[in-house]
């Protein structure tokens, strides 16, 4: 009991708030959002943190979809008690964060993310505490935990449509920035000045164009203003964050009118530097292959289908690896251990911008070094890559990218109907295969000799598709 009272003197408040604003407030029969739809476990956590004096309220995302009528993915709490006040409530909640600290009730497989309520950090550096609060020289905020009031929160969230709370007891919802008039019209409208808020976090405007893609949403015009001009502060954004954006951007269902936002906004090049320059170089092949892929993976969202960044992001980089793979063999080496050592050099890159995990960058090289060796058919090889595991993997690329234009003399073909022939049929096909290649060098013979053995014909197609 000592200890709790002790926890309540310390007040989560540190600096004079600003002026607070009136919310408005929806009842239950202003809105179509039911108690019944919020997570059980979310309502528990409200319910007992309003039970023990404080604040609580789900928000953001959760508020949000369901007056979309969506499901939403998770369901998170804004709260005045601290992330230590949190844990002394729910002996299953554990304090997480350093740059922006909250807690998690784990309830099962279920995690509620529970965050105390931030308010605007201090102007001038005498009144910033570098443990609560510090920016960089460009502004950008590293570490967030000035904590402040319900109102403070309210304008200190991104996006007015993410500024709305909701109490499941009394079933009002407070709206301190006009999200439910933004939502009715379909509006994604920062909070603040764009620019600032902007420079305060850049992802932001990943951000912006993730929630106007998933939920088809315009970007307000003053919210849209600075994008392309602050673009390059990404550039800023640690790489591992940057990874985990990329993957909310493309595995969200809506691939496709993301990938076309990020053009629209000069967003994709900061991501995906090498990716951009290729498709400047060949926009309507690295456009169809890109697009391909992306919509792809929309398909096997909707369908309830694993998806994978690996093969994602194999895609994504491709067209910028067989020119180099080209340049290598151009200088002497074999087309195999050159297309290994430009994959190793490209992800090394990609790996600079967003930091691509290990356990997806082996698959990525696997996928890239089987479109070298699919070609390869003769004796026991076709076989042998049949039973390699990255088979299917490298099989779906290759289909990829022949739906994008790319010529290999019907190799996806061939490999279809191999890998539903009988044995017999297998060996039938394998011989015509020979016999074709013998009447090919043939016919090279009586034309003047042997040829040199040449790299890729243009940067769409890998060197060496039909030895």
């Amino acid at each position: 009991m000592l200890k709790k009272l002790f926890q309540s003197f310390r007040s989560p408040l540190r600096r004079a708030p600003h002026p607070r604003s009136t919310p408005e407030v929806l009842g239950s029969h202003q809105h179509s959002l039911r108690r019944a739809e919020i997570s059980r476990n979310a309502v528990i956590v409200v319910e007992r943190l309003q039970k023990a004096g404080y604040q609580a309220y789900t928000v953001g995302g959760c508020v949000r979809d369901l007056l979309l009528n969506l499901r939403p993915k998770d369901f998170d709490v804004a709260t005045n008690a601290t992330p230590e006040q949190v844990r002394a409530e729910f002996r299953n909640a554990r304090v997480i964060g350093r740059r922006f600290k909250l807690a998690h009730v784990q309830f099962g497989r279920e995690i509620i993310e529970v965050a105390t309520f931030r308010a605007h950090h201090p102007q001038g550096e005498e009144e910033e505490d570098s443990n609560q609060a510090s920016r960089n020289e460009s502004g950008r905020i590293l570490r967030d935990n000035v904590y402040g009031t319900l109102e403070d929160d309210a304008q200190r969230r991104d996006f007015t449509i993410n500024a709305l709370y909701y109490d499941p007891s009394s079933e009002r919802i407070l709206d301190y920035a006009h999200g439910v008039h933004d939502i009715r019209n379909r509006l994604i409208r920062l909070i603040g000045t764009p620019e600032q808020r902007y420079q305060e976090d850049p992802v932001r405007m990943l951000r912006a164009v993730r929630f106007a893609a998933k939920l088809d949403f315009e970007i307000e015009k003053h919210s849209a203003a600075p994008i392309r001009r602050l673009a390059p502060m990404l550039r800023e954004i640690p790489s591992a964050r940057l990874f985990d954006e990329i993957l909310k951007l493309f595995l969200g269902g809506k691939a496709e009118q993301t990938f076309d936002l990020l053009l629209e906004y000069d967003l994709f090049a900061p991501l995906f530097p090498a990716s951009a320059a290729a498709l400047e170089r060949d926009p309507e092949y690295t456009g169809r292959l890109f697009r391909q892929a992306l919509a792809n993976t929309d398909a096997r969202i909707h369908q309830g289908k694993p998806v994978t960044p690996a093969f994602l992001f194999a895609a994504l980089l491709w067209p910028a690896l067989p020119a180099r793979a080209a340049l290598l063999q151009e200088r002497g080496m074999p087309p195999i251990p050159a297309m290994q050592e430009a994959a190793h050099g490209l992800i090394l890159e990609q790996c600079q911008r967003t930091a691509v995990p290990k356990r997806f960058t082996i698959p990525i090289r696997e996928i890239w070094d089987m479109q070298e060796r699919l070609p390869r058919r003769h004796g026991k090889r076709a076989d042998l890559l049949l039973e390699n595991p990255r088979f299917r993997a490298g099989y779906d690329f290759l289909l990829l990218r022949e739906s994008a234009g790319e010529q290999t003399d019907g190799l996806g073909d061939w490999w279809t109907d191999y890998q539903d022939a009988s044995d017999s049929q297998r060996r039938t096909m394998i011989r015509e295969l020979s016999s074709k290649d013998e009447q090919g060098s043939g016919q090279r013979r009586r034309r003047g000799g042997s040829r040199r053995r040449r790299g890729p014909r243009s940067d769409n197609t890998p060197g060496s598709t039909n030895e």
